[in-house]
């Protein structure tokens, strides 16, 4: 397997992780916290795929889907049109609401779908290549796909996390309480 083969298998492997953590879910469930300072399933995969969208535009020489589709306006969140979710206060986290599982994952998807086309192009010496000077050392090309991935897969497995916890706790409410005669 050439590394351009190695990054998009990293990415369905974020793909199938953000799919099992979202689909079915109603929006009280991907909007719900399970505390004040918590963060939703819909903050995390907004973050996510906010962050994703935004590298790998900036790594592509492209425009950011959330831009380009206009999925800012569909998502209608009351922050910055650039936020990516750097830096969130507990406030803003939970500012960040949707209506429906297919508003959050027809943005991932898109965005998904244009870094697997970015990263099926790339070779081994495109990895090397600089993509930001900001930082001791510049951070390449491959560094910054990896910094993605692995900032995708926990968000994911946080995203994971809160599904469990919201269902085991729809579990115990559904438990009759026992009457006594």
């Amino acid at each position: 397997m050439n590394s351009a083969g190695i990054f998009a298998d990293a990415f369905e492997r974020i793909h199938a992780a953000v799919h099992a953590a979202v689909e079915d879910l109603p929006p009280e469930d991907l909007n719900a916290r399970l505390d004040d300072g918590a963060n939703s399933i819909s903050w995390l995969v907004w973050h996510l795929t906010r962050v994703q969208d935004d590298h790998i535009a900036d790594a592509a020489d492209t425009e950011q889907l959330w831009f380009a589709e206009d999925w800012a306006s569909r998502f209608e969140l009351p922050l910055e049109k650039g936020s990516t979710g750097y830096g969130h206060s507990s406030a803003q986290v939970g500012s960040v609401k949707v209506g429906s599982a297919d508003l959050l994952l027809g943005y991932f998807d898109a965005v998904h779908e244009q870094t697997l086309a970015f990263v099926r192009g790339l070779d081994g010496r495109s990895l090397d290549r600089v993509v930001d000077d900001a930082w001791s050392p510049p951070v390449t090309l491959g560094v910054r796909l990896v910094s993605v991935i692995s900032d995708d897969l926990q968000h994911a497995g946080q995203a994971a996390f809160v599904r469990g916890a919201l269902e085991r706790r729809h579990q115990v409410s559904d438990v009759a309480t026992p009457v006594r005669a």
